[in-house]
């Protein structure tokens, strides 16, 4: 195991300036218009039916949305180019995963506080309250010896750091998943009123089967990690965290720059987990992290030999379902808490972020699991009551959905099992399924997400740039999507992702809605490539 100030009058003006030319520049290049019936932006292109793919799509949308998670990235040189920040490839980007790009509203806010807050050589990232912006400044000033200073702008908190600093403040935006939503964004520019929430929460529990009492949301997958994080660090300060299997790259970035450091075991069998479960039930973790499946090997750990050790040596026990999705699993009896991104199945239209937290109320630190998260989240619900109105309209869809997911996960994952140009196929149904099965609900499959890898890796290239998909990053989308995993998230790091499993010709699916026999067909065209 691895130890690893209110503005004037004339400030106002050029906020407002500086957003209608931002939103106006997106609509005009993208053609977009105003749907008139909920005054949000009109979807002129079906990703399920006219995928982007092809290189002139570099840097759309996806979905067609100027509040979109997801861009375009149709070719391997482009996924390079992204990495490599080369400019011909950065100045087409409309759109990007929320934590890793500043969108258009985001950019904005951020340009129009610095110009209302900032002085000569300093940067500014806003926050939604001055608690996360506090944290931010901690996390910065760690980090780097310049001084900082939080200002208040448009009823939020600008966090201002010097040019040195302004990478460090915008990691802490990317580790935390506290960001400032599009939506909110936009609003706080128009000086529109956000409305009601929708009652999200007592959506989302009805849908979870749980009280609400015990379920946060937070503005991002990510920030409802964190605050679990937060939650069970606070309670052993001293001792560090332990993460079972290889995990989403900013689950192990959390657990390495905040509390006091994760032990990191990339592979949860065999000799090194029975090691790990005799440490646990001695009570050496602050806590222990695992995500069912693994992101992206798709990897299950014995989820009930590892709750026993885990009472036992009364250690918090988190689990993630965001791969599998609360539909497929039920892990909140072996847990004590349970993760979940909202913005990938549950929401299913890749124009909204949220997370959630479930406390189990049988759990010996439920008590004071609930404490520490009610005070960081007292309303229990944090996202945006725009972006909430957003997601509950979304997740009403959300079981349908999963019974499509399902079947065209599985029906590509037996496709590729038995083709001729694969080496190697992750999929719950095929790795650790013993494991995946003891946590499998009646009614549940096994998922969308598929990764696989083939024979002849140099033609890997190849096939990713003939796949009619859409092609970016995230997952969980009603329209299917591919990407190269490794070198989106592990670019600079490759040979130590390697090294625990993962390689970088590596390709993971995303499986949507769409009729089987089209996605299976596309599939095979590319892999003729190989």
């Amino acid at each position: 195991m691895e130890s690893r100030t209110a503005p004037s009058g004339a400030t106002t003006r050029r906020i407002q300036d500086i957003a209608e030319k931002m939103v106006t520049g997106f609509r005009s290049e993208r053609g977009l218009s105003f749907a008139p019936e909920n005054d949000e932006i009109g979807v002129l292109r079906d990703y399920m039916t006219e995928p982007a793919w092809e290189s002139g799509d570099l840097g759309l949308p996806l979905p067609d949305s100027p509040h979109a998670c997801s861009v375009c990235l149709p070719t391997w040189d482009s996924v390079l180019g992204y990495e490599e920040e080369r400019d011909k490839v950065l100045r087409k980007l409309r759109a990007g995963y929320p934590r890793f790009f500043m969108n258009a509203h985001v950019k904005a806010l951020n340009d129009a506080a610095q110009e209302s807050v900032a002085h000569g050589g300093e940067r500014v990232v806003v926050f939604a309250t001055k608690e996360v912006a506090q944290r931010a400044q901690r996390f910065v000033e760690k980090r780097n010896s310049s001084a900082s200073r939080i200002a208040s702008f448009e009823g939020l908190q600008a966090l201002v750091v010097s040019e040195e600093a302004y990478r460090c403040a915008l990691q802490y935006w990317r580790f935390s998943g506290e960001v400032v939503s599009s939506r909110q964004a936009e609003d706080t520019l128009a000086h529109n009123e956000p409305g009601d929430d929708g009652d999200l929460l007592a959506f989302l529990a009805k849908k979870f089967v749980c009280s609400r009492s015990k379920l946060f949301l937070y503005e991002s997958g990510m920030s409802s990690f964190y605050a679990v994080h937060r939650a069970v660090t606070g309670m052993a300060p001293a001792k560090k965290t332990l993460q079972l299997d290889f995990p989403y790259v900013d689950a192990l970035k959390v657990q390495e720059n905040f509390g006091s450091g994760v032990v990191f075991l990339p592979d949860a069998t065999g000799e090194h987990f029975d090691e790990a479960l005799s440490r646990i039930r001695q009570g050496e973790f602050a806590a222990v992290f695992c995500e069912l499946p693994s992101n992206p090997l798709l990897s299950s750990v014995d989820l009930v030999r590892l709750s026993e050790a885990a009472r036992a040596g009364r250690v918090p026990l988190v689990a993630d379902d965001t791969v599998a999705s609360h539909h497929n699993v039920d892990v909140l009896p072996h847990v004590d808490l349970v993760t979940t991104s909202l913005t990938k199945w549950i929401s299913g239209k890749g124009d909204v972020t949220g997370g959630s937290v479930r406390v189990n109320p049988d759990s010996h630190f439920a008590e004071n699991l609930l404490a520490a998260l009610e005070e960081g989240n007292p309303r229990h619900n944090r996202l945006y009551p725009g972006d909430s109105r957003v997601l509950k309209s979304n997740a009403e869809g959300f079981p349908r959905r999963m019974k499509a997911v399902n079947r065209n996960g599985e029906l590509l994952a037996d496709f590729l099992q038995e083709h001729p140009a694969v080496e190697r196929v992750w999929y719950p149904k095929y790795h650790a399924r013993k494991a995946y099965d003891a946590i499998r609900r009646k009614t549940g499959g096994y998922g969308g997400l598929i990764s696989f890898t083939l024979r002849n890796e140099k033609k890997v290239s190849k096939v990713y740039d003939a796949l009619a998909w859409n092609k970016g990053p995230s997952l969980g989308t009603e329209f299917s999507l591919a990407c190269p995993y490794t070198l989106l998230a592990h670019y600079g790091e490759l040979d130590w992702a390697a090294g625990c499993g993962v390689p970088s010709h590596l390709l993971r699916l995303s499986a949507g809605v769409e009729k089987g026999d089209y996605l299976l067909k596309s599939l095979e065209i590319a892999l003729n490539q190989a």
